[in-house]
């Protein structure tokens, strides 16, 4: 069985490349698969650059474990969360190649990392929960609250409002855009600058910088537990 996520370190900088061969859904293995990756690369004590196959970041959780075992359920939500809460707590720097749509998760996901760079055209940058019949977790509204601009935080999140690269690079989904052939180039320019910080000096200063947030999601979370909880014994 292929791995959905491959790990590769060169010269201190660790790949991370997330290829289902389709939407690079965030299902059991999918999670799995990123943590055993990003433990590896703590060990390794490296930059981390998280990129998804071309055209597709993630288009978030898998809809198929909603269709099945509410405790699967249970444990992809909350796997997705924490997944969430390890990289914005990550020691090492964290870089998202964007390589396409970056949809629920996988929205969440991107704007976990610390430096986020997309593809200038063909992505869809959306909080779509509203518009499938779902609530926004708390966990995600913080992730979400932390990196969004204001202006367009209740937009995104309450309109379920999509958006291109450009707007989105306003919005705050992406920090900058380039032409899909230069993104590895650009991301790699990035991981050679970041790979020159101090690692305790980057690591204390971002966990100061988001105490406030890390606190916030930790309830949050505790929060989004009790309510899947609850939402799986009424499916059952």
């Amino acid at each position: 069985m292929e791995s959905f996520v491959t790990y590769k370190l060169d010269n201190g900088i660790a790949a991370i490349t997330m290829d289902d061969g389709k939407a690079n859904a965030i299902g059991l293995r999918m999670l799995e698969e990123l943590n055993t990756a990003l433990d590896q690369a703590e060990a390794d004590k490296a930059v981390v650059v998280i990129a998804g196959r071309p055209g597709m970041f993630s288009a978030g959780f898998d809809l198929k474990v909603f269709k099945g075992d509410p405790a699967d359920q249970m444990r992809m939500l909350t796997g997705g969360a924490r997944l969430s809460q390890r990289l914005l707590d990550f020691p090492y720097p964290v870089i998202a190649a964007c390589t396409g749509h970056a949809i629920a998760m996988g929205s969440f996901l991107l704007m976990s990392c610390d430096l986020r760079i997309g593809v200038s055209a063909g992505a869809r940058f959306h909080v779509n929960e509203v518009i499938i019949g779902m609530t926004v977790p708390h966990f995600a509204l913080e992730v979400c609250k932390q990196r969004l601009s204001p202006a367009y935080l209740h937009e995104a999140t309450v309109t379920a409002q999509p958006y291109a690269p450009v707007d989105a690079l306003t919005a705050g989904f992406v920090d900058a855009i380039v032409p899909a052939e230069e993104l590895a180039a650009s991301v790699q320019e990035q991981a050679e600058r970041i790979k020159a910080l101090v690692p305790r000096s980057f690591a204390a200063t971002k966990r100061r910088l988001r105490k406030s947030t890390m606190d916030a999601i930790a309830v949050a979370i505790e929060a989004d537990i009790e309510d899947w909880a609850s939402l799986g014994k009424a499916q059952s």
